[in-house]
Formats: C-alpha cells, sequence, structure tokens
C-alpha cells in the first residue's frame, strides 16, 4: 500500500518537475529570441585548416566582443572592438574562466602581412569578425565556439538591470571620472574614493578608463595598481564578476526581467538550443567563481618605442619571450592554452613556461 502511495507521489513531483521544466524552458526560449541573430558569420564553421589550434569537447570558448558604437557623443558608426575576451567553460575542471585580450597587443594581421594591434584585425576591409577570429587563432592557436558581441548601450542596461554593482575606486580614478565625459550626463559624476555603488552609466565610464596623462597629468590606476589597458581590462573582467555575482543567486523571474532588458542589444552566432545547453552545462558545474586572465601576461612583453611598428598606428604592447625584447608571441600563446586547457583553478594561475627551443616566432614547433 505505502509503497504505491510513494510511487504515486513521486510520479506527481516528476510530472510537476518535467512540467515547471518545460515551462523555464520554454519562457527562456522566447527570451532568446529578441538576441540577433549573425548565421552569416558563424565562427564554428570558419576554415581553420591551415593554422594549428588547441580544441577539447570538454572546453568551450566563446568569443566576447564589446563594440563602441555610441550615439550620445555624437557617434555614427561602429568603431573598432573595444573590448576583446575569452570566456570559457571547462567542464574538464568545472571552471569558469576568462580571459582578456589587450587591444593594443602587436599580433600578426591574418591574410595581411602586417604586425598591427589586435582590435584592428576585425577591420571590415580585412574580412570583419571572421579575419578577427583567424587572427586569434593564429597568433594564439585558440578555436572558439562562437562569439557573443554588446555594445556601450547594452552594457549600461546590464549593469542597471541588476541594480548597479560595487567596486573600489582610487583616487586617480574618481579625479579623472569627475573631470572628464566618460561618464553620460554630470549628474553621474558624483564618485569618492573608496568602494562606491555604480550604476550603468558609471559603471561604464569607469571600464573605459585608459589613460590619465592629458588630464590629470598622471597615469590613473586601479586599486591594484595596474595602470594603461591593463588597468581597463581589470575593470572590465571586475564589472563582469560582479554581475554574475549578483545573478548566480536570483531566481528565474529577475533572469527573465535582465534578459527582457538586455538581450536586444547582444548579437551572436549561436543558437537557441546552444546557448541552453551551455546554460545547462553551466548550471551542472555549481561553480560561484569566475578565474581571470590577461594576454599579454606580466613579463611577456614590452611597450613598442619610436614607431618602430608603423603599420600599428600608435603605441602597442610587443609580445616577447621573457628573455629578449624580440616580437615573439609563443610565450603568451602557451600561456593562454595552460590556462584554457589545463588550469584547474585550485591555486591562482602561474604561467610555467616551457622549452621554447624548439618553436618559433610565429607560435608553431619546428617539427609540427
Amino acid at each position: 500500500m505505502w509503497k504505491k502511495v510513494v510511487l504515486s507521489i513521486l510520479l506527481v513531483i516528476s510530472v510537476a518537475t518535467g512540467f515547471f521544466a518545460a515551462k523555464a524552458q520554454v519562457t527562456i526560449e522566447g527570451r532568446l529570441n529578441k538576441v540577433n541573430r549573425d548565421y552569416d558569420t558563424d565562427l564554428s564553421s570558419v576554415d581553420l585548416s591551415n593554422i594549428h589550434v588547441e580544441t577539447d569537447s570538454k572546453v568551450i570558448n566563446i568569443l566576447l566582443l564589446g563594440d563602441d558604437y555610441r550615439t550620445y557623443d555624437g557617434s555614427t558608426s561602429p568603431g573598432l572592438n573595444d573590448v576583446i575576451m575569452i570566456g570559457t567553460l571547462d567542464m574538464k575542471h568545472n571552471t569558469l574562466k576568462l580571459t582578456s585580450i589587450m587591444r593594443d597587443t602587436l599580433v600578426d594581421v591574418y591574410g595581411q602581412n602586417k604586425k598591427m594591434k589586435v582590435n584592428a584585425a576585425g577591420k571590415k576591409e580585412f574580412g570583419g569578425l571572421k579575419n578577427l577570429y583567424k587572427t586569434l587563432a593564429e597568433n594564439f592557436n585558440v578555436k572558439v565556439d562562437g562569439y557573443a558581441e554588446v555594445g556601450f548601450k547594452g552594457f549600461e542596461q546590464a549593469v542597471n538591470a541588476v541594480g548597479g554593482v560595487e567596486v573600489e575606486l582610487s583616487d586617480t580614478e574618481v579625479e579623472y571620472l569627475n573631470r572628464t565625459n566618460y561618464v553620460w550626463k554630470k549628474k553621474n559624476r558624483k564618485f569618492k574614493v573608496g568602494k562606491q555603488h555604480l550604476n550603468g552609466a558609471q559603471a561604464l565610464g569607469w571600464c573605459r578608463i585608459r589613460k590619465g596623462m592629458d588630464v590629470i597629468g598622471k597615469p590613473v590606476k586601479t586599486v591594484t595598481g595596474l595602470a594603461d589597458d591593463y588597468g581597463r581590462t581589470w575593470r572590465q573582467r571586475t564589472v563582469i564578476t560582479a554581475l554574475f555575482d549578483k545573478m548566480k543567486s536570483q531566481p528565474l523571474s529577475k533572469w527573465m526581467e535582465v534578459a527582457d532588458k538586455v538581450l536586444g542589444n547582444v548579437r551572436t552566432d549561436l543558437d537557441n538550443d546552444t546557448i541552453l545547453k551551455y546554460m545547462k552545462d553551466a548550471v551542472m558545474m555549481g561553480t560561484t567563481q569566475i578565474h581571470q586572465m590577461q594576454i599579454p601576461v606580466n613579463g611577456y612583453y614590452r611597450n613598442d618605442k619610436n614607431n618602430e611598428f608603423p603599420d600599428a598606428q600608435g603605441w602597442s604592447l610587443v609580445p616577447t619571450n621573457g628573455i629578449t625584447t624580440d616580437y615573439d608571441r609563443t610565450a603568451n600563446s602557451e600561456a593562454l592554452r595552460q590556462f584554457i586547457f589545463k588550469y584547474d583553478g585550485k591555486d591562482e594561475f602561474k604561467y610555467t613556461p616551457k622549452d621554447t627551443s624548439t618553436v618559433s616566432s610565429t607560435g608553431k614547433d619546428y617539427d609540427e
């Protein structure tokens, strides 16, 4: 008798669970339909047959891009990608990872026989996003499974949708933000040193800071002491992590509310089924932390000098092997490989140089 009762209860629970799970999926798919699709790009189908890339079926890499298109300051057309990141879903080590590739990093632009800043690789005349991807693959030997791009407006809306984020501001950041128009509307330019709750416009302005000498006569540094593009990419990762921390404990209804406000400003080549699969994989991992790194790695780059790379059109970060000052991308390529495919998240990531005696400056082994 009791077995029948228990089985009946379990059956009801199973049916109810299945119903609500199905309903939740339908609800989520409805929101995902707001995303702008770019199936013409489809990075997963880009031919990389002539490029050596690392792959692992249990590691998913998504190219995350920030477009600096904006209308409030008079801009009328998209610019170069202001943000270039790789988001990694590592199911082998149950970790989430986020890598910033600094936009001023000097690379060999695919198909151009030129050394330029990495964000220039995506110029329309070079082949757009597909060429940016081929450039990243050729220089860093990494394969991605798709991309997602969000503009300034979408970033601002994402922060506002979760009620803002709390960050810690340095004295130079405060001085710079209060004296420039990096933050839209004067009413938002009220900053103080220390921890502060930022709305979308304030967080966007904070993330865009890169220089400072021209305004305050000294570099703008983060509370961790990072300046220039290192500071800028650190701020970007800090806000993304803060968004993740706020959302991971929210109910489905909150996720749907945020999706309603943000997804219309997202462009991707991923379809709904693929996005839902990645979401489920991430949930099953149960991780509550995003591990971070940046390229180029500290100790394995230098600043260019005297316009030695004229095609870069200005100051750039020159990858090196950490020993000589020659342009050499092998160390940074290996560091990215170790972080994405080998790092287990248990301790702080530290790049371990491998024997580079059989590696050429193109990033490929001589005996391949």
